[in-house]
């Protein structure tokens, strides 16, 4: 019985959701436009709060700390590298910041992490704002990657590098009402080609602080932003990891090193500090990439189909850098693997030989 029930929800559910969703839309966008109007109107004063932006240093990061320093609040620039953050701080104290304090810290070590909310709480005596903005993306294959040492550095980046910080702010962020604001991606429910590390990473942020925000409850609010490609450029650079690991080449791209065109990080960020200061729950430039999201629960072959064509024609292109870069780095010839071994890694007893019924043994004698 079960097993019908379930079969006619699987029929039923989600044409029935579709035409639902057709009714409701007009009245949910009514809706949604008196919220924002009020929430505009109610949004919160920034002049003398505390911010902690970590990845200050990125090209969102620097934008998200202009956008704040606009606002009149007090910035705290965080990042690995303290002379990156020298030039940002004047040009945030120029646009109107109030102080702002500078924390060489590796947001990926919990120990830093606790440090710099301690400095900063120890300083301004609260914390309002945290905005998480470190993400280091990639451009290669997973079966091109030659080393998966980097692999567990992209997921600290990524993901453990969003959630100690907000492990050390948090009971700070309660006590004074605060908000975490994250930055993701599209990529995180829209995953592309050669960056599957990445994509996997935005996922795992987007589902904590889904879950987070409903453990917060009204204590803390959490905003979080997705962006598509907002520029940059993703050839060929070398990272190094710590920690005695060897230097690597690869094909990778940080935000840090984006190359702005067109405005569009200015504009994402100010659209991110706009909805933070609002109250919003999501940000999302552009929004149009929504669509796609409909498309992948309700269609997922559509939208299937349509990536392999865009892909498809992209690469015979010919001549640009992906196809040059996809064929001087194709995943090896099979003669080039590695041997199976030459024995069993578990070795299984042998099976006894089954003893025959005494009755057929003599028929067949």
């Amino acid at each position: 019985m079960d097993q019908v029930v379930t079969a006619v929800m699987d029929l039923v559910v989600p044409p029935a959701s579709m035409v639902m969703l057709a009714f409701a839309w007009p009245t949910l966008s009514f809706l949604r436009g008196v919220e924002w109007v009020l929430k505009t109107l109610t949004k919160e004063d920034m002049l003398g709060k505390v911010v902690v932006i970590t990845g200050a240093s990125s090209a969102i990061g620097e934008q998200l700390a202009y956008e704040y320093a606009r606002r009149n609040a007090n910035l705290v620039l965080v990042a690995r590298r303290e002379h990156r953050l020298l030039g940002i701080r004047d040009n945030a104290r120029l646009l109107g910041a109030g102080q702002v304090l500078v924390i060489a810290a590796d947001v990926v070590k919990e120990d830093d992490c606790r440090r710099l909310v301690s400095d900063t709480v120890s300083y301004f005596g609260q914390l309002n704002h945290l905005v998480n903005t470190v993400s280091l993306g990639h451009d290669f294959n997973f079966e091109e990657a030659a080393d998966t040492t980097a692999f567990p550095h992209l997921m600290d980046i990524n993901f453990w590098g969003n959630v100690y910080p907000t492990y050390a702010a948090l009971p700070y962020l309660r006590r004074s009402h605060g908000r975490v604001v994250v930055n993701a991606s599209v990529e995180s429910w829209l995953p592309m080609p050669r960056m599957s590390l990445y994509s996997a990473a935005k996922a795992a942020v987007v589902d904590f602080y889904e879950t987070l925000r409903y453990e917060v409850k009204d204590d803390v609010g959490v905003t979080v932003a997705t962006h598509g490609w907002v520029g940059g450029d993703a050839g060929g650079g070398k990272f190094t990891l710590e920690e005695g690991a060897a230097e690597m080449q690869m094909q990778w791209k940080e935000e840090r090193e984006a190359t702005l065109s067109g405005g569009q990080v200015e504009a994402y960020a100010r659209a991110l500090v706009a909805g933070a200061c609002r109250g919003d729950a999501y940000v999302k430039r552009p929004g149009w990439h929504d669509v796609f999201l409909v498309f992948r629960v309700f269609a997922p072959d559509v939208l299937a189909w349509t990536f392999r064509l865009l892909l498809s024609s992209t690469t015979a292109g010919g001549g640009g850098p992906t196809s040059t870069t996809a064929a001087a780095r194709r995943p090896p010839p099979a003669a080039a693997l590695p041997a199976p071994p030459p024995r069993p890694l578990i070795e299984y007893p042998a099976a006894p030989a089954a003893r025959r019924p005494a009755q057929l043994q003599n028929k067949l004698e």
